[in-house]
């Protein structure tokens, strides 16, 4: 259909059959390269040789559903029934598309933060409704919004507002000041928020991650969309799942069951089993992952680019020109050549693609040889630009 035939194969897909067809490094794709805790991948082996693998209740299983409710209590402060307001889904990907499909009519308008994560607007597009953007811009080393555009962009048609954060991929965790303009915006406009905080326990440097529902008079009103997938380093399961005040989920599972209809049963199992007794194992790999990122940064630096430093998800934000480039994806199609390493253009996160086209993202969810080979790799380009002596 004429609504979708300019999003074709995703950047993910492009740039991770490049590195496999040229041999480069992968740090384009952000898939961790190591397992998740060893004990939460035994429960779900004991979950399918245990029979567990029918279909589940729609909503998901109840094991799940109860851990995921004492987590957002445990964390939070905030309260949701597990028999009504969570929902399992297929990964966060499926969350979002099904609250848009849900809760968007054609015509409706829904801002989202550019850069953004491919599958938002496809989503929005699924829906017929309409993309609003709002552009992140550097200020003082970190992406961040300008209040009066985010107000400009609201108008009589808006009906959501898409927040990621810690943010994929310009890695921004939202302050309170930020999420509170945010908020103020979304009581004035009567607007849902939906919220993909996938990344909410990977922040680095002591930035705290805030959900949006915990703001003045937005739990009624939000969306809150978190996955396994990310925590705890099983991208593979595509165990996600939504909380959400009853009316809005039940919208939301009224879609999905018709896209998915339910979810696999021995992983929604064991990542209950983590939600208990793994958020040791998750801060670990946060602080493993914070020592990552440095590593990278300063691999990318001495290479000549300029880097931007993430306070969340496992991903840095670098800016190509300072090696003389200008084009993000032209350079990432050619860096396996020059380079031997495989990365993200960040332009095709933007519907203004022209003020991405200078920044090149790379992941440092790898293990630390595999960090180190790619710097080495990359210091080539500092070379050739007379950066790299």
């Amino acid at each position: 259909m004429a609504r979708m035939r300019a999003f074709g194969t995703t950047i993910f897909a492009e740039m991770s059959a490049l590195a496999l067809r040229t041999g480069s490094i992968n740090l384009g794709q952000g898939f961790p390269d190591t397992d998740g805790p060893t004990a939460m991948l035994e429960r779900a082996i004991e979950a399918v040789r245990g029979g567990r693998n029918q279909y589940p209740p729609g909503p998901g299983l109840p094991e799940l559903r109860q851990a995921v409710s004492e987590h957002r209590k445990d964390h939070y402060g905030l309260l949701y029934d597990p028999d009504g307001e969570i929902l399992v889904t297929v990964g966060a990907t499926e969350a979002i598309a099904a609250s848009i499909l849900a809760l968007c009519e054609p015509g409706d308008e829904v801002i989202a933060f550019e850069p953004y994560y491919d599958s938002y607007a496809a989503s929005i597009a699924l829906a017929g409704a309409v993309l609003r953007p709002v552009t992140l811009r550097p200020v003082e080393g970190r992406f961040t919004f300008d209040p009066a555009e985010l107000r400009a962009a609201a108008g009589p048609r808006t009906r959501a507002i898409l927040v990621n954060s810690p943010h994929n991929p310009a890695g921004t965790v939202f302050t309170r000041e930020e999420l509170s303009v945010i908020a103020e915006l979304c009581v004035e406009r009567d607007l849902i928020a939906i919220t993909d905080e996938v990344y909410e326990h990977l922040t680095f440097d002591g930035a705290p991650h805030i959900p949006l529902a915990t703001l003045p008079d937005m739990r009624e009103r939000t969306v809150m969309i978190s996955s396994a997938g990310k925590t705890f380093s099983v991208t593979g399961w595509k165990t996600g799942w939504i909380c959400a005040p009853e009316p809005l989920v039940r919208a939301v599972q009224t879609v999905k069951q018709f896209l998915t209809f339910t979810a696999s049963a021995p992983w929604q199992l064991a990542v209950a089993y983590g939600l208990r007794h793994e958020l040791d194992w998750v801060s670990g790999l946060r602080d493993g992952l914070q020592a990552k990122r440095d590593r990278l940064m300063t691999g990318l630096t001495a290479a000549g680019f300029d880097v931007y430093r993430p306070a969340g998800t496992y991903f840095v934000q670098t800016d190509i020109r300072p090696l003389g480039f200008t084009d993000g994806l032209a350079l990432t199609r050619e860096l396996p050549a020059l380079a031997g390493v495989v990365a993200i253009p960040t332009q095709v996160f933007y519907a203004h693609p022209e003020r991405g086209r200078h920044f090149v993202r790379f992941a440092f969810c790898k293990q630390d040889e595999v960090i180190d080979e790619a710097v080495t790799r990359l210091a080539r380009l500092g070379k050739e630009a007379g950066n790299g002596e």
